[in-house]
């Protein structure tokens, strides 16, 4: 069975067979408990009862690893929640790109510098950034480090989430020109009232209930950190809450769908350009056969210049087909383009125009868009064009930071997230999909 974009070159398998065995015998990263808990409430999404906010790094590094990094990138998915709860009244399930996101496939397998070729960067879990020989050959101990990097990224997160409501309260967070800040602001002592009356009923922000994610592309570094449940007789990835399959990754007949046909955990599947209505059928039927609400998340990516043409015959199709499923957008990946200084980068108008194609869409559609799928940071990088403070193509070398491809910096993932709210408001209610 193929398995494509997993290193084959690396220098010694014995040493790689030996980390594969002590990463079998790490203790779980996350609980199949809180993975059903994810699930139940991606099952909300999936009958329009919910929104899902899937947000984060790019790829992670070993460098910018961080307390104050980790702090401010949940604080900023949390912000946007509140964004998007306040506009719709509904709850938001958060899920970070986050505590695992380090592999990153990539379109070629070499880069060339002048005369000299060497093997791609392909994430801080594989090889190093520098352009050397030593740097960019497969180290097998970086799949620990990572590993130890994402333990200690999940005792972050989950301290600051029990914290969480102190910084949403401040507000400095929400000066930004848009017409939904102001009632915002004026209600953030709402907030705090939450945590003296547990007992009230709201629309989800009583809770910080937060999850992590990553691309399942390392197969087997996800074997490894499978686990059979006794008491269920399931086996669940621990490795992350969620996983998803890549665009270049999800071939009915390849390991990636087949590793994750057999575990429990809900899976995001890219649809790209060029899916075709019966392929995701077929995928469907491969990886969510039961029809368990919750499963199975598809999230478009398709280019702000593509989205109203390739969407709508995939949406139509996954409606008539009634199964249950969540549909969310990656504005990001298909709107990459290469400045005229050589960054790579995403303009915040061509993001932005593909999350209302969609929303329109799916209302036409009579589908619920449930999501967004960002890459996004807490920090103040320049990496993505425009935005509140118009970041220009002269602007990108100030602050790029990124390892891989540009991300949004926090304050436009934050004027993103008024943007797409107020849009949601404008829209009529899509009817729930059949059970």
């Amino acid at each position: 069975m193929p398995v494509k974009h997993i290193p084959a070159d690396y220098p010694d398998p014995h040493v790689l067979a030996r980390v594969e065995r002590e990463l079998a015998h790490l203790p779980a990263l996350v609980s199949a408990e809180e993975t059903r808990r994810l699930r139940t409430a991606l099952g909300q999404v999936a009958e329009g009862k919910a929104f899902l906010l899937q947000g984060g790094d790019c790829a992670e590094s070993f460098k910018e690893f961080t307390p104050g990094n980790v702090r401010d990138t949940l604080r900023l998915l949390l912000q946007m929640a509140v964004v998007l709860t306040f506009a719709k009244g509904r709850p938001v399930v958060k899920i970070g790109r986050i505590a695992g996101q380090f592999a990153k496939p990539r379109s070629s397998p070499v880069e060339t510098q002048g005369a000299i070729t060497l093997p791609a960067y392909r994430g801080d879990n594989i090889n190093g950034m520098g352009f050397t020989p030593q740097e960019r050959m497969p180290d097998p101990e970086r799949l620990l480090r990572a590993h130890q990097q994402s333990a200690a990224t999940l005792e972050l997160v989950r301290a600051f989430a029990r914290e969480g409501y102190e910084a949403l309260c401040d507000p400095q967070h929400w000066r930004i020109e848009h017409p939904l800040a102001a009632p915002i602001q004026d209600s953030l002592g709402f907030l705090r009232s939450l945590r003296s009356n547990p007992e009230e009923q709201h629309t989800g922000l009583d809770r910080l209930d937060f999850y992590t994610s990553h691309e399942a592309l390392l197969l087997n570094v996800e074997e490894a950190l499978t686990r059979l449940e006794p008491a269920t007789g399931e086996w669940y990835d621990t490795s992350a809450h969620m996983l998803w399959i890549g665009e270049r990754t999800r071939q009915l007949d390849g390991g990636h769908v087949e590793f994750m046909r057999g575990i429990q955990n809900p899976i995001g599947l890219k649809c790209g350009p060029g899916m075709d209505p019966d392929e995701l059928l077929r995928l469907m039927d491969v990886l969510n056969p039961q029809a368990v609400p919750g499963k199975l998340v598809l999230i478009g990516r398709f280019g702000a210049d593509k989205a109203a043409e390739r969407l709508p015959r995939l949406m139509a199709a996954t409606r008539r087909d009634g199964r249950p499923v969540v549909w969310s957008i990656d504005p990001m990946h298909g709107n990459t383009h290469t400045a005229h200084n050589g960054y790579k980068t995403r303009p915040f108008e061509r993001i932005l125009s593909e999350v209302r194609t969609f929303t329109q869409v799916a209302t036409a559609e009579g589908v619920h868009p449930g999501g967004l799928h960002l890459e996004m940071t807490g920090q103040d990088v320049t990496e993505c064009l425009g935005g509140a403070r118009a970041v220009t193509e002269a602007d990108l070398s100030r602050r790029y930071l990124t390892h891989c491809d540009p991300r949004l910096n926090a304050e436009q993932a934050l004027q993103l997230a008024f943007l797409v709210a107020e849009n949601l408001q404008t829209l009529r209610p899509a009817p729930a999909q059949a059970a």
